[in-house]
């Protein structure tokens, strides 16, 4: 059943939405330059998307000390992997279909910088040693050939007024994960004792390289 009012085509869409000024089209590059590149050296965090072989579309957060993410030249990057929680949904979509989406934000900067493009798998232990973090050198990384790179507009950022510290929301107010995987699970999943050996594990920084 379609959705009411739903818009089908992009003749549809335009006539609502308009069409990009010359000088929006223009930011699109295939490449980073001296300025550009800077969004992504003082990035601590990536969103990144990738395609589903059975369809549909998986987003997944990175972060890391700024400028994690390496440019190694002006149109490839390494994303280093680090430990997470084994379901692997990037990388295996990344085996399937190569095309990457990247989304770097900055703390405090309205303006974010996005990347498309395509992305390998790679275990070369010479081309991840310098993406070592607390003496943890990473066993693979995703290396991302540039196909469009541009900057995003602040609006978003605007209208969310995300990095205002006055609307952080205490992580209390919200289910903890111990409590959604007993939801999930069943009633007898000790979800007190999962959140407090998990904030051992955190604050021991076990797992995190």
């Amino acid at each position: 059943m379609a959705a009411p009012g739903a818009i089908t085509d992009e003749a549809q869409l335009r006539a609502i939405i308009g069409s990009p000024a010359d000088v929006v089209v223009a930011k699109i590059a295939d490449r980073l330059n001296d300025l550009t590149r800077q969004f992504i050296e003082r990035s601590p965090f990536v969103c990144v998307a990738t395609n589903r072989p059975e369809g549909g579309v998986d987003v997944s957060p990175r972060g890391d000390p700024a400028g994690f993410v390496r440019i190694l030249d002006e149109r490839t990057l390494l994303v280093p992997e680090r430990p997470g929680n084994r379901i692997a949904d990037t990388l295996t979509n990344l085996l399937a279909d190569p095309r990457i989406g990247l989304l770097f934000l900055i703390p405090g900067v309205g303006d974010s910088f996005r990347v498309n493009g395509r992305a390998t798998i790679v275990d070369d232990a010479e081309l991840l040693a310098a993406s070592e973090v607390e003496n943890a050198v990473p066993r693979i990384g995703m290396l991302v050939t540039i196909e469009e790179a541009f900057t995003q507009c602040s609006k978003a950022l605007i209208r969310s007024d995300l990095w205002n510290p006055e609307l952080h929301v205490e992580r209390s107010d919200l289910p903890s994960q111990g409590e959604i995987l007993r939801s999930l699970t069943d009633s007898s999943f000790d979800a007190e004792e999962y959140e407090r050996e998990r904030a051992k594990r955190y604050a021991r920084r076990e797992g995190l390289y």
